[in-house]
Order: C-alpha cells, then sequence, then structure tokens
C-alpha cells in the first residue's frame, strides 16, 4: 500500500485524541462528540467522501458514509467506531488525557484504545483510496457513533431504529475491542477475533420498609433490607458455562500453549493466561456486581425506600436462567426494575471475511493465529446486531508481549503503540480490499 496512510495514522488519531469528548452517562455534562465528528467529516470530504451528520440530540452527533463498491449486488461491509470516551481525571495521569501526547513509542489519551486508535485507522485507509481512486470490491459503510459508553441511546441504537435504511443491503461489520495479539512465543502470536458479546441488564433493587426517626427500634428497615439483598448478590458466584465461542477459544489458546483443558472446570487453563485472564475469566459464567446505593435524606430520618443499581452482564441464551437464579438470591421482598436491556450477540468464527482476516494478518506477522472469543463488555455490535448483521469485532494490532492491553480499556494512562496503529492500517487495507 502508499506509505502515506501509514505515515499518517498517527496524527490522525493524535488530533482525535486531542478532542475531549468525555461521556459522562449526562447529555447536559457530555462533551465533545460533535467536534469529533466534524472533524472526521472534514477529513472524509477533503478527499471527496461524501457524508451524512446525524444529531439524536444538540451535540450529539453521528456521521454515516457509504463507499460505493465495484460490485453493488454483494452485501455491504460496515465499518463502525465511537467517537465519545469514558471520563478521565487529569490527576491520575502521568501526562494529560487529553494531550495526544507521543513518547516512548506510544501514542498517549483517553480513548488510545477506545476507540480511537481505529478510527484513526479507518480514516488513513479511505483518505488513501479516494487519493488513489481505489474502488472497494463492495460497498463499504462507514459509521462513527456517539454515546456508545453510556448505553448508546444517542448514538447506534438511535441510529438503528431511526435510520435503519442507511445501513440497508449490510451483511457483515467489523468494529471495536479484537484483531489484538496475544504473544505466546517469538513465532506465534494469537488474534482474538470478537465474535460474541455478554448481554447487559442494568437493574435497578428496590427495598421498601417502615419510614421513621432513627433513634427508634426497627425491624422493618429499608436500607437494611437492601443492603442484605445487595451483600447476596455481591457474593454471589454463578455458575460455570462454557459457550460454544469459549470452549473453541480455550480449545485453541490450550493447544498453542500446551496445557491441559478440562472444558467443565476452564480455570486452571484460564488463570495461565497472564495479562488477559481476567478478560476471559469473566467469560465462563454470568455475573451480576453491584455498582451504586441510595437511600435517605437526613442523618437521623430511617427512609421508606432504598435503592441499589446492578450491574449484570449474561452469556449468549442465559439470560432467562441468570434472571430466575437472580431473583432468587435477592429474594421476594426486594423490587427488581430493569433499568436498560441488550441481548447478547454471537456469530460463528467462519466465512470469507473471517478467513480474509487470517490472511491479511499474517501477511504482515507470519506467526499470526487468529481465534475467536467472547467478549464480556459491550460495543455498538448489540445495536448493529438487531438489523441482522453478523459483526465481529477486529481492530488489528500487534502489540508488545509485556503490555497488560485489556487494562488500558478505561484505564490509567491508556495509550496506544504508534507501531501498533501503522500495522493496523496495513491490515485493515488488505482486509477491506480483499474481503
Amino acid at each position: 500500500m502508499d506509505t502515506t496512510a501509514v505515515d499518517e495514522v498517527v496524527g490522525l488519531c493524535r488530533d482525535l485524541l486531542r478532542i475531549d469528548t468525555t461521556n459522562t452517562g449526562d447529555p447536559r455534562t457530555t462533551v465533545g462528540e460533535r467536534v469529533a465528528a466534524e472533524y472526521v467529516a472534514s477529513r472524509l470530504e477533503e478527499v471527496g467522501v461524501e457524508t451524512t451528520l446525524l444529531e439524536s440530540a444538540p451535540t450529539r452527533t453521528n456521521l454515516v458514509a457509504r463507499i460505493p463498491g465495484a460490485d453493488p449486488s454483494r452485501g455491504a461491509l460496515l465499518v463502525h467506531g465511537h467517537l465519545d470516551v469514558v471520563p478521565a481525571d487529569p490527576s491520575e495521569w502521568s501526562v494529560h488525557p487529553f494531550s495526544g501526547e507521543e513518547k516512548d513509542g506510544y501514542l498517549w489519551g483517553r480513548g488510545a484504545v477506545d476507540m480511537k486508535d481505529f478510527d484513526a485507522m479507518v480514516l488513513a485507509v479511505v483518505r488513501e483510496w479516494k487519493r488513489v481512486g481505489y474502488t472497494p470490491p463492495r460497498d463499504i459503510v462507514l459509521a462513527y457513533t456517539a454515546d456508545e459508553e453510556a448505553g448508546m441511546e444517542y448514538g447506534s441504537q438511535w441510529l438503528v431504529r431511526n435510520h435503519a435504511g442507511l445501513f440497508d443491503g449490510v451483511t457483515e461489520a467489523i468494529g471495536e475491542v479484537g484483531g489484538y495479539s496475544y504473544t505466546v512465543n517469538d513465532d506465534l502470536r494469537l488474534y482474538l477475533v470478537q465474535t460474541a458479546e455478554k448481554g447487559l441488564d442494568w437493574l435497578r433493587l428496590h427495598a421498601h420498609g417502615r419510614p421513621g426517626h432513627g433513634s427508634f427500634i426497627h425491624d422493618d428497615n429499608a436500607v437494611t433490607a437492601l443492603a442484605e439483598a445487595v451483600a447476596r448478590v455481591g457474593r454471589h458466584r454463578f455458575p460455570t458455562v462454557v459457550t460454544p465461542t469459549v470452549r473453541q477459544f480455550l480449545e485453541q489458546v490450550s493447544d498453542a500453549l500446551q496445557i491441559d483443558l478440562d472444558p467443565d472446570e476452564p480455570e486452571l487453563a484460564i488463570s495461565k493466561l497472564g495479562p488477559i485472564a481476567n478478560l476471559i475469566g469473566a467469560t465462563i459464567r454470568n455475573t451480576a456486581n453491584p455498582t451504586r446505593l441510595e437511600a435517605g435524606y437526613k442523618d437521623n430520618v430511617i427512609p421508606g425506600k432504598a435503592s441499589a443499581t446492578i450491574d449484570c452482564r449474561t452469556l449468549p441464551g442465559h439470560a432467562d436462567s441468570f434472571l430466575a437464579e437472580l431473583r432468587d438470591i435477592i429474594g421476594p421482598d426486594v423490587e427488581i426494575e430493569h433499568v436498560h436491556q441488550q441481548s447478547a450477540v454471537e456469530t460463528s468464527f467462519d466465512g470469507d471475511l473471517v478467513d480474509a482476516m487470517g490472511a491479511a494478518l499474517r501477511a504482515e506477522d507470519p506467526g499470526a493465529r487468529t481465534v475467536p472469543y467472547l467478549m464480556s463488555g459491550g460495543t455498538d455490535a448489540k445495536a448493529f446486531a438487531t438489523l441482522g448483521i453478523r459483526c465481529f469485532g477486529f481492530a488489528p494490532l500487534r502489540l508488545p508481549p509485556d503490555l497488560n492491553f485489556s487494562a488500558l480499556f478505561h484505564g490509567i494512562d491508556e495509550r496506544v503503540p504508534t507501531e501498533g496503529l501503522k500495522f493496523g492500517v496495513r491490515v485493515l487495507d488488505r482486509l477491506l480490499r480483499n474481503s
């Protein structure tokens, strides 16, 4: 490929990192999404790509563009990335989180791996195509979204509900949290391709009791009832369930690492995975984690109601059984409110696109082997999958063997290797040309 895209990807990513797109979860204090979308639009329109900006609410801006392919009869490929980032406290960082500083072979900043790196890779590849007059083999639809970090209501979910026509003909998609390397040895790197995501269910628990003065004896105390229920949830360990995607991942990883695997007791094998053990460990069971508590309005008043938020993540095909188990743990006297739900998604690890991923990686890294995995979190794929699109996580990066990559997501001192960015551009260009 022309070296221009490789040369400019770091600058494009730096520009995006310097745009503060903090998503607080509150539209009143979320910033920068429109500025970032306008930046992407200007870089695309500069080379002749027509873009559409769509606002779900003031400044909550999404961008969609379609690049016509040589064969319009083929299913189109959606390439999507989000522009918002989670908050960052500058006092906790060694560099300012919105400086886009380059040092020690890395580009630093909030969003460096989640996911302005991929946003920049896509921009670099498409800009090069337009400069040299290249036409991809099939339509490529680009989507840069808002609000991925806070439930997607102003981003991909809104686009799917209100502008589904923009994705007509799309059959497959690639997006974040996949395609990155896990080093086994000098001659073998596994590249994890996301083919599944756990479901999301944010619950509010409400306990009710008799309000009264804090100096009295109260057996019917809402705070006590809630605290006991929350403690039971927080201490509970859901049973191990090995889904087809996880089983395939563990079999391939165990073979590569030459370790024994008991598919019914996979935790020993997972414990030997080093930096990605936490990431994979969360994919062998449902989880429910208390995250917020709310009760009372005065120190000496027993409130009549107490509430808590539980962040629940469910394995594909196990949402109903999970809720039944959780109901038993919480008990009959605590009310459950579903605040936000998104179903799990899963696709098989096969087909021409999957083959093209492996070929593109091996062309740049002869030691590459692709493996499917289930992601414990969620992405915009949850929204796009509702349109019948097969969704994969494939934002290619070759990483230093000692980098704890999973810890960088929403972490302090988030950063991406500059050589990894350049590698990603080359792989992405190969993939899109041959898929």
